[in-house]
């Protein structure tokens, strides 16, 4: 049995431990501030940019003069052989089950496409889930090759995939969580665009947590092409949150002066919801194949920088939450270790009077 020397170095020990997670409840609380503010200045430039392709679809035909082709590539459905899964995790622990949450639908969404007899190409998204599937699955291999012609004038460049298994990892992105920019996000959706556009790829899908409040978060499947519906969000599978985990998550938040409701719209975005939806017949200066091959890519670009966002801001709070909630139990750990300390004390100082007072009366 431990003694009352043992007893104080683990009492020390825990109140330094809470004192750690105290202090990464409080960052993690700064930090999902910050990252809600810029998820909610980039909702109205998302808006606008779907109420212009709205407006465009609306008012042009989305199949060619002849007819036949449609106006853009990304709006081409296939049958579904090969489907890009984009999964995005954190990059640190500390942050209770949202990693694991997260590698566990993207995991059964794999597994229900393999059943189909699909091939899977990853792309994990943070140091999280690049080290999960980084031992699990094998990287894609590229052969670049470089062919001169026009006697050395004209040079072709090609990397050709060889597929060897049926789930590879196509491409890592470790520091996209860290820099979050736009730019950076446009790198990737233009490489995504090109993939689908040479039928590379037939389908591509996100697995990420969406995040709109504290309370109001789940895990999410999205179908992010081909392009069915402009503006609206193709969730094939979710989880939500359970009771117990919106009372912790509400308890963290009060305590860290966060409101668990859902932000309200901003003048700003009111204003986007209606740009582009008079009814009055718009000129527009390009042609529809020009304004469709510049705003299609970049619509994905940003449905792809909503879900990172979005992410990002889940991390942080569900790190406060887990930080909170390793607070509550280290104060618990201390008040027992003190209680059992105190006990010990009391017997030993018991066991002296005792015998104190048996040698006084043997005397």
């Amino acid at each position: 049995m431990a003694n009352v020397l043992d007893l104080r170095r683990r009492i020390r020990s825990v109140k330094n431990t809470r004192q750690i997670t105290k202090a990464m409840k409080m960052v993690s609380a700064a930090k999902l501030r910050r990252a809600q503010e810029r998820a909610m200045q980039a909702r109205p430039y998302a808006q606008m940019l779907t109420n212009v392709l709205e407006s465009l679809v609306r008012r042009t035909d989305l199949y060619g003069a002849d007819g036949g082709d449609v106006m853009h590539p990304l709006l081409v459905e296939r049958e579904e052989k090969n489907v890009l899964v984009l999964v995005i995790a954190g990059d640190k622990g500390f942050a209770g089950g949202f990693n694991s949450n997260i590698g566990k639908a993207a995991q059964k969404f794999i597994d229900e496409r393999r059943a189909l007899g699909q091939n899977i190409d990853l792309e994990p998204i943070g140091k999280k889930a690049i080290g999960l599937y980084k031992r699990r699955f094998p990287a894609a291999v590229y052969e670049h090759k470089e062919e001169e012609y026009d006697n050395g004038l004209s040079k072709h460049i090609e990397n050709i995939r060889h597929r060897a298994e049926a789930i590879e990892v196509a491409a890592e992105n470790p520091t996209l969580l860290i820099k979050a920019g736009f730019d950076e996000v446009t790198a990737l959706g233009a490489t995504i665009v090109s993939r689908y556009e040479h039928a590379e790829i037939d389908s591509v899908y996100i697995v990420y947590n969406e995040f709109k409040s504290v309370i109001s978060q789940r895990v999410v499947v999205e179908k992010l092409l081909p392009i069915r519906k402009l503006g609206a969000h193709e969730i094939t599978a979710s989880e939500e949150m359970t009771e117990e985990q919106k009372e912790a998550a509400a308890k963290a938040a009060q305590s860290s002066g966060i409101s668990v409701n859902e932000p309200e719209e901003t003048a700003y975005e009111q204003e986007a919801k209606k740009f582009g939806t008079a009814d009055v017949d718009y000129i527009f200066d390009q042609s529809p194949e020009r304004l469709f091959r510049h705003l299609m890519p970049r619509y994905v670009t940003t449905q792809i920088f909503h879900a990172l966002l979005e992410s990002i801001a889940a991390e942080h709070a569900a790190r406060m939450t887990a930080t909170d909630a390793a607070s509550k139990n280290a104060g618990e750990l201390i008040d027992k270790l003190s209680l059992t300390m105190n006990r010990l004390r009391q017997a030993a100082i018991t066991k002296e009077i005792i015998e104190i007072v048996s040698g006084a009366a043997a005397l």
